[in-house]
């Protein structure tokens, strides 16, 4: 074998994409088959799977995607070069039914018959769930969720679960299957799906990723970012056309794609599901009616307004062990920082506030004194900082009193308690008409968008109770919750005191003569 034979097959065996455009034919939207060459999403997938497993020695990821993006072409293209590169490794797919298993498995079928014979290797088995390689005693096999036990007796180095949020038994495969997945150098998990409301294991598993929580990593594909979404026409744009262009940098092809798409699927809802810009917007346009409405919380992510007034911080410390302690800080219109740490105890929260009141010079922290927070409050008045921190309990009743007709009785509406007048504020200040800026953050539109709604029989507004969230599967708001804390109650501007000095001075009309001379 030449050196460059040799530089080749090394290139070959270390370079998924150089491998994939050399090696594997995919068949197109258009029917022909073609070498496999990544588009944005793909290399974008692949970059921050190489960067989590050069970190870690293993992969472990959730995919969150809209439709026909190629994801599941490059986890069967990245799985069958591991299987066929590597010995004794077990490829399994899980898919959430048997079309799409049979789609995936024909798939595979297809980059191993135009592999070259070079590196393509021997089959000692082959039907139309199962391809064996003998030489390499490695191979790939096929299941649908719709069998409870499917792939749980293996022992499997690389699961490759498609469209995780349609899997029905979805929890008992996550105890069967994905267990037979050792936690070792080598393996891989990769989950991939299009949204399917909140609740599920798909989307509670991803909340978690988002926030930190366990091995995997939380990896979003914007709809846009495909090439052949777009339409050589020329539109009018609606108002809210024209914005959602401006939120995400889009041309006018693209837009005129979107509308088509809305109309071929006669909802704005499901395309905003099927075909999500954000993380959040996927889910929170799935089976569920938020109070603030994610395109507000989209527009502000993409908006960028200037600092101003003093500095607000919201302070939520967390209730139960999954809840992560969240603080925000706030200037004007700009929400410029949210941070969240999870399995803090009192003391080491109250270190974390003091340290950022010490550093940061906020004129007011307002802390949420339910669970850890009445201790943490507690601890700064005693180390000295009870004229900054400020007590919010969320169930007392609303600052502004209610609104009363001429005989005294209550009209009605309003908030029921200080939360939803809390949660109604950051409302109105994202409608702010100069524009409102936060961080471009999926997790924190998640929990901008969570809660749901209704009212009482006063029209007063009830924001949806943590308790209620969880028990849908959905996750305390932390972070906006610690963002509607700084909207507890007005702040006046810090004024520094002026320290004013004077002197005398003698004037050339005689002594005696003086003026008082003012320094500031």
């Amino acid at each position: 074998m030449s050196l460059s034979e040799t530089d080749a097959r090394s290139r070959l065996r270390s370079d998924l994409g150089f491998y994939a455009r050399n090696c594997l034919k995919i068949r197109s939207k258009s029917g022909s088959v073609q070498p496999f060459v990544f588009n944005r999403a793909q290399e974008h997938i692949h970059a921050l799977l190489e960067r989590q497993k050069a970190e870690t020695g293993k992969v472990r990821a959730l995919i969150l995607k809209g439709r026909q993006q190629g994801c599941s072409t490059y986890v069967g293209a990245r799985f069958y070069h591991e299987s066929t590169w590597r010995t004794g490794i077990r490829t399994f797919i899980l898919t959430h039914e048997d079309q799409a298993t049979q789609n995936l498995f024909e798939m595979v079928n297809r980059y191993h018959e135009h592999c070259p014979s070079q590196v393509r290797p021997s089959t000692g088995a082959a039907n139309a769930k199962e391809l064996f390689f003998d030489k390499l005693d490695s191979g790939y096999k096929v299941g649908t969720a719709g069998t409870k036990g499917v792939g749980r007796s293996s022992t499997i180095q690389l699961f490759h679960g498609s469209e995780a949020a349609f899997w029905p038994h979805a929890d008992t495969h996550a105890a069967g299957v994905l267990q037979a997945v050792p936690d070792a150098d080598g393996t891989e998990i990769i989950l991939e799906s299009t949204a399917n409301g909140v609740g599920n294991l798909f989307h509670q598993n991803w909340r978690e990723a988002e926030n930190g929580i366990g091995d995997f990593i939380a990896i979003f594909v914007p709809w846009f970012w495909q090439e052949e979404y777009r339409k050589d026409e020329e539109i009018d744009y609606t108002p809210d056309e024209r914005e959602y262009a401006q939120n995400y940098g889009l041309a006018m092809a693209q837009m005129a794609w979107r509308r088509n798409k809305i109309a071929e699927l006669k909802d704005l809802i499901l395309f905003k599901q099927e075909y999500p810009a954000t993380a959040a917007e996927a889910f929170q346009m799935s089976g569920h009616n938020s109070y603030i409405k994610p395109e507000l919380v989209a527009k502000a992510r993409k908006t960028e307004a200037t600092e101003s007034g003093p500095l607000v911080i919201g302070l939520d410390p967390a209730r139960f062990g999954d809840d992560g302690s969240a603080m925000a800080r706030r200037r004007g219109r700009k929400v410029t920082k949210v941070e969240k740490r999870h399995k803090l105890d009192t003391m080491e929260l109250a270190g974390w506030a003091k340290q950022v009141i010490e550093t940061e010079k906020p004129a007011r922290m307002f802390i949420d004194i339910g669970g850890l927070g009445a201790g943490v409050y507690d601890r700064l008045v005693e180390m000295g900082y009870g004229d900054i921190v400020r007590p919010i309990n969320f169930g007392s009743s609303p600052l502004e009193p209610p609104k009363l007709d001429e005989n005294g009785k209550e009209l009605g509406g309003g908030p029921l308690n200080r939360r939803a007048e809390m949660w109604m504020n950051s409302n109105d200040w994202l409608q702010d008409p100069a524009g409102v800026s936060i961080p471009d953050s999926d997790p924190l539109q998640a929990d901008a968008c969570g809660p749901g709604y209704k009212y009482d029989s006063n029209t007063r507004l009830q924001i949806e109770k943590k308790e209620d969230m969880r028990r849908r599967g959905v996750p305390s708001p932390d972070e906006w919750d610690a963002v509607v804390l700084t909207f507890a109650e007005p702040v006046a501007p810090v004024v520094e005191p002026i320290n004013l000095t004077f002197t005398t001075q003698f004037t050339r009309e005689g002594f005696g003569q003086r003026q008082e001379i003012f320094h500031g």
